[in-house]
């Protein structure tokens, strides 16, 4: 390889790079003769990530049950990923989280529109019957959908929709938290107890999720979409975003909706879909895994539960979840 005047600029800016830390460029150098070249299988770690498949039973749909969820998994970290850059950012600008709305939108695109996978890709019979062996394991106990949702929008908007009116939201995070909607979710459908779902499930993230719920009270990601709205206000361009102008502004806004749509509606729907597919009996209702309410917990429109809720018009929230809201995507 020729030595020409890039490598030799190439080797400069190396050399300042590991000399700021203290390092020796020759001894890296050197280590790169002895390198090993790394393959793709070990970059993504394929091995590993296909042994995490560990069916409880001999029914091969359980395979697709297990893979699913886990793709489901991956995705939901994409979109933390994406939330997390944004609460962290020092001063984002309007159109850097436009991306990442973008980007959000999309995964939960991909998401429901897989979700085919379950609802077409199993066998009935096989699925009421493998799923008896999971108990009390339930998607119910995602943590990181949780998260999503702690990370979009003020605590008080997941407050049981049955008791949110009692509350201003200035209330202590640990008074809102305890009254989150989840909780109404994971209840015995005859006694209205807490399922072993949801004690389980507390025993190993409430502390982690009231600490979140804490941290993202004034910086999730409709406190950025208000914050951005002020700093634009100062230059009177605020206004305008208000009423739907403002080129970047009204961008930022329909892509919050579409985003407010994936969670709180399309999500949510899917799963109904699949529940009525697979849990509807005649003349009794099967039970979700765990004993879950589904039937309450699922449907938008009895949730109500909306991230962002001065981007809606009053008819929009009251007409929440049925198909006339469904726009491009139900």
């Amino acid at each position: 390889m020729e030595i020409n005047e890039l490598l030799i600029e190439r080797l400069r800016q190396l050399d300042e790079k590991y000399a700021s830390a203290g390092q020796n460029l020759d001894s890296y150098l050197e280590g790169l003769l002895y390198a090993e070249y790394l393959p793709y299988w070990d970059y993504i770690h394929l091995d590993v990530l296909l042994s995490l498949q560990k069916p409880r039973t001999s029914f091969p749909d359980e395979q697709i049950f297990i893979m699913y969820h886990q793709i489901t998994e991956l995705y939901f970290r994409l979109v933390l990923h994406e939330m997390d850059q944004i609460s962290e950012a020092a001063a984002p600008d309007c159109r850097w989280v436009i991306a990442r709305v973008e980007r959000m939108n999309r995964y939960f695109e991909a998401l429901r529109h897989s979700f085919t996978i379950m609802v077409d890709g199993m066998e009935p019979e096989q699925f009421l019957k493998f799923r008896m062996a999971l108990l009390p394991a339930s998607g119910f106990q995602s943590a990181q959908y949780r998260r999503i949702e702690l990370s979009a929008t003020d605590l008080l908007y997941l407050v049981d929709r049955r008791v949110r009116g009692d509350f201003k939201g200035d209330e202590s995070v640990d008074r809102l938290f305890e009254h989150i909607y989840w909780k109404q979710g994971a209840t015995e459908l005859k006694s209205g107890k807490a399922t072993l779902t949801l004690s389980q499930f507390e025993a190993r993230y409430r502390d982690e999720l009231l600490s979140l719920a804490q941290k993202k009270q004034n910086n999730n990601l409709y406190a950025v979409y208000r914050r951005l709205l002020a700093t634009d206000g100062a230059s009177g361009g605020a206004s305008m975003a208000a009423s739907g102008g403002g080129d970047d502004f009204s961008t930022l806004r329909d892509a919050l909706r579409r985003f407010d749509r994936h969670v709180n509606v399309w999500w949510p729907l899917v799963h109904y879909r699949s529940a009525v597919r697979y849990l509807q009996g005649d003349p009794d209702t099967i039970a979700a895994t765990g004993g879950t309410n589904w039937q309450q917990y699922l449907p938008p429109r009895l949730q109500l539960r909306i991230f962002f809720p001065e981007l809606w018009s009053e008819e929009e929230k009251a007409d929440w979840g049925r198909r006339n809201l469904a726009e491009d995507g139900a």
